[in-house]
C-alpha cells in the first residue's frame, strides 16, 4: 500500500525545489524527507527523482507517478475534510418524502442552499400522494416529511406549514363548465380524475364517489387530463391559477363548494432526533414554504 507521507514529501521536495524547503514547509529534519521519499522509491522499485544535478528533479517515471499521486492526495485531504465534518454533527444521508400536491419551489430552494452551502450529508427527496407520503416515510425510516394529511403518532413531532388552497377544475369545453352550478349527483355522472395513492389505504377523502374515476401519475398528469376534457377533479391553486386566469381551464360550480384549504405539516421524528443537515433543511423549509406555499 501507498504511503501518503511519502507521497506527500515527494509533492514538497518537487514543489519547494529541493529536501531543504521541503523539510521546512512540513515541519520536519531534512534527512525524515530524504527518507521517506527513498522509502517511496524502494517500495516502487522505480527511481522517482534525479539526484545528479544542481536541483533534483522528477525522473519521467517519477513525473507520471506524481501526478496521479497528487490526485491520492487530493482524494485523501477530501476524504478527511468529509470524516470531520460527520464527526462534527452531519449526518451522512438524510431522506425527506413531500407531498406531490404541494409546491415544491420550497424543496428545491432549501436543496439549492444546502448545495451552496457545501453541506456534505446526501440527500434524497421523493414525492409520493395522499396516504402514501406516510406510507414512504415509514417504510423507508426518512427522515422528514412534508405531508397535506398524515396519522398523527407519539414518536413524531409536527409543524404547521402556510395554508394551501385546491380548487375544482374542468376544461372549459366539458359540459361542467357549461351547467352552472351542479350537485353531487350530477358530478357524479361525469369522470374524476385523481392521483393515485401508493400505499393502497384507499381514496382522497375529498373524492365524490362516482363510478368513473381515472387514477393518474401525478398533478402534472392530472392538469393535462383536465385540459384535455377527459373529466374534472381537485387541483392546487399554485398549479392551476395561470390557467383559471386564462380561461383554458375553469372552475367547476359545485354547490357543495368548489374550494377547500388544508394546512399541509413538516414532520421529523421524536424518537430519532435530526442532525445538522436535517436541521438546516428543517430551517430552510419553514422559511422558505411562505413564498411558494400561500394560498392566494
Amino acid at each position: 500500500m501507498i504511503d501518503l507521507d511519502s507521497l506527500a514529501a515527494l509533492d514538497a521536495v518537487v514543489r519547494h525545489g529541493g529536501f531543504a524547503r521541503a523539510a521546512e514547509q512540513l515541519h520536519k529534519v531534512q534527512s525524515a524527507v530524504s527518507y521517506q521519499v527513498r522509502k517511496l522509491e524502494e517500495q516502487l522499485g522505480l527511481a522517482l527523482l534525479d539526484r545528479d544535478g544542481y536541483r533534483v528533479k522528477l525522473t519521467p517515471a517519477g513525473a507520471a507517478l506524481l501526478a496521479e499521486g497528487r490526485r491520492l492526495l487530493l482524494h485523501a485531504e477530501q476524504f478527511g475534510a468529509l470524516a470531520r465534518q460527520f464527526t462534527e454533527g452531519w449526518e451522512p444521508q438524510l431522506m425527506l418524502v413531500a407531498d406531490g400536491i404541494l409546491p415544491l419551489d420550497a424543496v428545491f430552494s432549501a436543496l439549492k442552499t444546502l448545495s451552496d452551502e457545501r453541506v456534505p450529508t446526501r440527500v434524497q427527496v421523493k414525492v409520493e400522494f395522499l396516504h402514501g407520503v406516510q406510507y414512504r416515510f415509514e417504510k423507508e425510516q426518512a427522515d422528514l416529511m412534508i405531508v397535506k394529511d398524515y396519522a398523527p403518532d407519539a414518536r413524531l413531532l409536527a409543524e404547521p406549514l402556510v395554508e394551501i388552497e385546491c380548487v375544482l377544475c374542468t376544461a372549459p369545453g366539458h359540459p361542467l363548465a357549461r351547467a352552472g352550478a351542479v350537485d353531487l349527483p350530477e358530478l357524479q355522472e361525469h369522470v374524476e380524475l385523481t392521483v393515485q395513492d401508493s400505499s393502497e389505504r384507499g381514496d382522497d377523502q375529498h373524492m365524490f364517489g362516482g363510478e368513473r374515476v381515472f387514477y393518474l401519475s401525478g398533478f402534472t398528469a392530472k392538469k393535462q387530463a383536465l385540459h384535455m376534457g377527459l373529466g374534472f377533479g381537485w387541483m392546487p391553486r399554485h398549479l392551476v391559477d395561470d390557467a383559471l386566469a386564462a380561461g383554458s381551464l375553469c372552475e367547476v360550480g359545485y354547490r357543495g363548494g368548489s374550494r377547500y384549504r388544508f394546512t399541509p405539516v413538516l414532520v421529523h421524528r421524536r424518537d430519532r432526533p435530526l442532525g445538522r443537515a436535517g436541521r438546516r433543511l428543517a430551517d430552510l423549509l419553514r422559511g422558505g414554504s411562505a413564498p411558494g406555499m400561500t394560498s392566494g
